[in-house]
């Protein structure tokens, strides 16, 4: 899988390092070894250590890290740790509120997610998404319910959140980053919630999401799947504009094809195949 198409991003916490192979063998496109809110706080070095003696033992193994969150004591440590361990792939920045809290996590060299999860940090997405390093954007969307004192799972909170989606999506577009990834279904046994979910940030424009058990894994791909009749367009499309001596435009069976309808098949395609 590119790393361009993430459709699920898979949480395991630090401090349950038993958990690490199995994360990795679920399926997901990534896998998030988390430092932050699923580590309680006097297991916070523990869970660096877990992770290092893993990748010691596993060095082919790659995995993204959460680190604490810029305020935190551990934030530093977690950032060296993120340096200096190849096996690191990439760092998820935890409730990211300005663009000078990225560059700290770029001194890393590792690519970056942020999180958007407060009002601060979303009035400040356009200098976090044009930030260096960052390669795509994450939404947080339980915890921006809880700085915006929305009712959680009212049809108001889902406008107000939608604007949050929408916001993420543009200055990602902007920046020109990958698809934003939105954030975890808390409700571990609900695969339809879960289903409903994602394709509603799919067709908003959204890459996936992220997720907090393995089974949700496999709900968010089936989610994410182009139907028979999309991908059987898609293919005809592709093969057309192959034969198409690199015309710019083409008509297939009476529909105009260009850039912009050959990108769509083509990513369609990526989701199917990879």
């Amino acid at each position: 899988m590119p790393r361009s198409i993430v459709r699920s991003a898979l949480f395991v916490p630090g401090s349950r390092p038993e958990r690490f192979a199995k994360a990795l063998a679920a399926g997901a496109d990534a896998v998030i070894v988390d430092f932050e809110d699923a580590v309680e706080e006097p297991l916070k070095r523990q869970a660096r250590d877990n992770l290092s003696a893993f990748l010691h033992r596993t060095p082919d193994a790659s995995v993204w890290v959460r680190v604490n969150a810029p305020e935190h004591t551990e934030h530093l440590a977690d950032l060296a740790f993120c340096q200096t361990h190849a096996g690191v792939a990439g760092v998820l920045l935890p409730k990211v509120e300005n663009a000078t809290q990225v560059a700290a996590v770029a001194a890393t060299g590792k690519p970056i997610w942020p999180i958007i999860e407060s009002a601060a940090g979303l009035l400040a997405v356009a200098e976090i998404a044009k930030a260096p390093g960052v390669e795509r954007l994450s939404f947080g969307g339980l915890d921006m319910a809880l700085d915006l004192n929305l009712s959680s799972g009212s049809t108001a909170a889902q406008f107000v959140l939608d604007q949050a989606r929408m916001s993420l999506l543009l200055h990602s577009r902007a920046a020109n980053l990958q698809p934003p990834l939105d954030g975890v279904h808390p409700a571990i046994n609900d695969p339809e919630g879960l289903r409903r979910s994602i394709r509603h940030a799919y067709e908003m424009g959204f890459a996936g999401a992220l997720c907090i058990h393995p089974k949700q894994v496999a709900v968010i791909h089936e989610a994410l799947a182009p139907s028979a009749d999309d991908l059987a367009w898609a293919q005809r499309v592709v093969h057309a504009s192959a034969g198409a001596n690199g015309a710019g435009a083409f008509q297939l069976n009476g529909q105009m094809i260009d850039a912009p309808v050959l990108m769509r098949a083509q990513r369609l395609l990526g989701l199917a195949f990879g």
